[in-house]
């Protein structure tokens, strides 16, 4: 995804003069204990406008605690953090009018109908006139609530509950969008089409999702902050964390049903190019780890050539950018307690 920079002032820069970025949200040593216990310990970081930033980690890693007190809702015990220059603390009301926050479960008003909800939100948010009808109009169809508009939230599935929620976070077209786990209980469909609309809303937001779905990192992320027991572990883009994984520009290889699998695995194995293989039986492939430091050329050419001499039924030759995944485990396994 392309970083958009937000420049402070509309006039276009001198050539060769560098633009400065908006950092929409800044975090300095931000710290929350409950008694002994330290949820989160001391994260710093800044990121601005035109970033989706993944904030990510196993369960209980003190995700959702940082989404709280940047939000407003939990007071840290040491540190700050601001939204757009207004810190969170100090100036929560011109914070909180910056932000759309979406949080872990999207609580509402269980007896409301979603009009009704959006309506109360509407008034919160001071929205009136034209403008309120365009946005209750515009988040209505972007979320497709048409059909439950007058049920009450209560009798929703979760995933109209979930679209509910992230309705009311977008309506005031905040600056800072934080969700906390956007796609949960959401179908395939639904899951593609909230990621359209992040994609479509982040060129001149600052996003942030927290999540523990690596398939959200890697569909609509810019960036990922990998976080355990409280303390950042890595910073990077999801392709940079990935190209980390020994996977990273592995070749697989996909064999047709008259191909030997173990021959072929075999005979991959003694390539000079390749430092090991793995078969998966019921998708008939085979991938073959790069010895090259991952640079993959090699072992793509020396495995495209023997498929050829040996005349196998080839379904599918393809390289590998790297699993997320394993890079996530690596790093979050190894994490001090």
């Amino acid at each position: 995804m392309t970083k958009t920079t937000l420049i402070k002032n509309a006039a276009a820069p001198a050539p060769g003069r560098r633009t400065e970025q908006i950092q929409m949200i800044e975090i300095d040593g931000l710290t929350k204990r409950y008694g002994r216990h330290t949820v989160v310990d001391g994260l710093s970081f800044s990121c601005g406008a035109g970033e989706v930033l993944g904030f990510l980690g196993p369960n209980g890693a003190g995700k959702s605690t940082t989404m709280k007190m940047l939000t407003g809702f939990v007071a840290p015990t040491a540190g700050s953090a601001s939204v757009c220059g207004h810190d969170v603390q100090s100036d929560s009301l011109e914070a909180r009018r910056r932000i759309g926050y979406l949080p872990e479960g999207a609580p509402s008003y269980a007896e409301m109908t979603p009009a009704a909800f959006l309506e109360f939100i509407a008034d919160v948010r001071e929205l009136g006139g034209a403008l309120r009808k365009r946005r209750l109009d515009e988040v209505v169809e972007r979320l497709h609530l048409g059909p439950v508009l007058q049920q009450s939230i209560d009798t929703l599935s979760k995933g109209f509950k979930r679209r509910v929620g992230l309705a009311q976070a977008i309506l005031h077209d905040p600056e800072v969008l934080i969700l906390d786990e956007p796609t949960d209980g959401l179908d395939p469909n639904q899951k593609h089409e909230v990621r359209e609309l992040i994609r479509s809303m982040a060129e001149d937001k600052l996003i942030v999702i927290s999540t523990h779905i690596l398939e959200e990192v890697e569909a609509v992320c810019s960036r990922a902050i990998i976080i355990a027991n409280g303390r950042i572990l890595a910073d990077d883009t999801p392709e940079h964390l990935a190209a980390r994984s020994r996977y990273h520009n592995a070749v697989r290889v996909t064999l047709g049903e008259g191909a030997d699998l173990d021959a072929a695995r075999a005979a991959i194995g003694q390539l000079g190019s390749v430092s090991g293989t793995e078969a998966d039986r019921k998708l008939r492939s085979i991938t073959a780890l790069a010895a090259d430091g991952g640079q993959g050329a090699a072992a793509w050419r020396d495995v495209s050539d023997l498929a050829a001499a040996e005349g196998w039924a080839v379904a599918g030759l393809q390289l590998e950018a790297g699993r997320l995944d394993e890079v996530f485990r690596q790093i979050t396994e190894g994490a001090a307690t």
